[in-house]
């Protein structure tokens, strides 16, 4: 994601990152294989370029990747969505490619463990696209805070709509000229992205932590953070 493009290079996740990030906290995925598409409700687990996913015994792809040797060839489909309620809620399509394996039967007799061997990823935002090799993925590591957005988003936007209030200080007040609704889209270590929602459209911008997060706990310290800073900040329309 990379929100109000400015002169100033804003640090955020690599694509390869932002890929493992997405497949460790996705919990459904799409692969389509020899021109059929079965919907898996399953978490991924992420070994670098290779991926565990889990498929009922009895399934249709369970089925055809016994049927490979060499693995099935597949494409995974994962979506990322916004988990605060948004206008445009889709932030990003990931789509893999590679070939699926049987891993071993799963401890309950009814599933089994598939492992996918990427290729390559091409990650697309309504910023860009970008591709990543399966040795980009090999080298990336997920964000810290990944598994906990979901949770930290929504209760941002529920419980403090004030905290967002007051962290809006730190945009440029023309952004707020038209009164947008404020919501919390996205979340990593380096920063918060904010969704800005006006009556004609959208527009999202980043706002920096001092230092990158290295856990959930660390959130809410460099949040305070902000509020500090933004407290310092005149509301905009105010002299």
């Amino acid at each position: 994601m990379s929100p109000t493009p400015t002169d100033v290079e804003v640090p955020e996740p690599t694509a390869a990152e932002r890929v493992c990030s997405l497949l460790g906290a996705t919990s459904s995925v799409v692969v389509r294989a020899c021109g059929e598409r079965h919907d898996l409700d399953t978490p991924v687990t992420v070994h670098g370029s290779r991926l565990r996913l889990r498929a009922p015994l009895d399934a249709p792809l369970t089925l055809a990747v016994l049927g490979e040797q060499d693995g099935l060839a597949v494409v995974l489909d994962v979506t990322d969505i916004a988990p605060v309620a948004v206008r445009d809620r889709v932030r990003g399509r990931l789509t893999l490619a590679g070939r699926l394996h049987l891993a071993h039967l799963a401890d309950d007799g009814l599933s089994v463990h598939l492992r996918l061997d990427v290729a390559h990823a091409v990650l697309s935002t309504p910023y860009g696209t970008s591709a990543v090799t399966g040795a980009d993925l090999a080298l990336a590591e997920p964000d810290p805070l990944a598994r906990y957005e979901a949770r930290l988003l929504t209760h941002l936007a529920d419980d403090h709509p004030d905290v967002l209030a007051v962290l809006t200080r730190l945009l440029d007040h023309r952004l707020l000229a038209e009164r947008p609704e404020i919501r919390p889209l996205a979340l990593d270590r380096y920063g918060l992205v904010l969704r800005l929602d006006h009556p004609h459209g959208h527009r999202d911008v980043r706002l920096v932590f001092p230092e990158p997060a290295g856990d959930a706990d660390e959130f809410g310290r460099l949040v305070h953070q902000l509020l500090t800073a933004a407290h310092c900040v005149l509301p905009a329309g105010r002299h």
